[in-house]
C-alpha cells in the first residue's frame, strides 16, 4: 500500500487527532510522524490573467508533430492513468 501523507496542525499539546484512513479494526499499522518546515508556501489562486500570460495557453500551436492538440492531450492523460 502506499504511504498516506496528512498535513495537519496539532491544536492541543501532545495530541494529534487523524480520522478517515482506510484501516480495518486490528489491523497494525506503523506510523511516522515529523514537523513540517514553519515556512509553508500559500500560492495565490491562478487568475485568467495568469494563466493567459504563462505561455501555457497555445504552447503547442507552432509544433509540427502534434496536429490535433486536443487529441494529444487526450493520449497523454491516458498514458499518464495506465503507469503505475
Amino acid at each position: 500500500m502506499e504511504a498516506i501523507r496528512v498535513h495537519q496542525m496539532v491544536e492541543k499539546d501532545g495530541e494529534l487527532r487523524v480520522t478517515g484512513l482506510p484501516f480495518r479494526k486490528g489491523q497494525y499499522i506503523e506510523m511516522i510522524i515529523l514537523p513540517e518546515s514553519e515556512q509553508i508556501t500559500v500560492r495565490p489562486p491562478l487568475t485568467t490573467r495568469a494563466l493567459l500570460e504563462s505561455g501555457l495557453i497555445g504552447m503547442w500551436k507552432d509544433r509540427n508533430d502534434i496536429g490535433d492538440s486536443a487529441e494529444y492531450a487526450r493520449r497523454l492523460r491516458e498514458q499518464a492513468q495506465r503507469r503505475k
